[in-house]
């Protein structure tokens, strides 16, 4: 909220695009079109007047949030945004877009959101130190992902590759290695291949 009038400025003084804005002002182009949008369908228009407050222009654009849901800001459930993170392709920074959405008056920063994210983490992390004697342990598994390969001829994918990983425990020395399945031949194949 507090990069609103910024964004404005931008769109409507200096005609940028939105992915041009979301750039200056580092939101996301969604959050960009979110906002333009409800300006364009409130009463408002630009240029602004002078002496229009930002509680004044919250309250135009967002009709619907009510003042007092504006006394403080509010902490999204860490617990929640914890377990999304372990989700494919889910990031940071589409988490706090979805709470910026959600409290559209009561958001933290991006910077604020992460470093909050961060203190709750550190509050939650339990470890324990392994040691792990020289050529004695080598972990290895296939990564979730995998990886397209394309057929040079016709630019087509023709088959998705599993991709083995091995890691010595002493020196987190990697091997890693693209089989076309995980069955039996190619796991052995790829082990043989990293031990060597």
């Amino acid at each position: 909220m507090r990069k609103l009038l910024e964004i404005l400025r931008m769109r409507f003084g200096s005609q940028l695009s939105f992915r041009q804005i979301s750039r200056s002002v580092r939101v996301s182009v969604g959050t960009v079109s979110n906002y333009v949008k409800a300006f364009q369908e409130s009463e408002l228009s630009w240029p602004l007047a002078e002496d229009i407050s930002e509680p004044e222009l919250i309250q135009a654009l967002f009709p619907d949030a009510s003042i007092a849901n504006r006394k403080g800001l509010i902490d999204p459930d860490w617990a929640e945004v914890h377990q999304e993170l372990k989700r494919k392709e889910v990031t940071k920074q589409r988490l706090w877009e979805e709470y910026c959405q959600a409290h559209p008056l009561n958001a933290y920063s991006y910077a604020q959101y992460c470093h909050r994210y961060n203190q709750w983490r550190g509050c939650q992390k339990r470890s324990m130190r392994q040691l792990h004697n020289a050529g004695e342990k080598l972990f290895v598994d296939y990564a979730g992902p995998t990886m397209p390969i394309i057929n040079p001829d016709t630019g087509e994918i023709a088959h998705n590759a599993q991709i083995f990983v091995a890691v010595l425990g002493a020196s987190n020395y990697t091997y890693a290695e693209a089989t076309l399945s995980q069955k039996t031949e190619d796991w052995l194949g790829s082990a043989y291949s990293g031990n060597s």
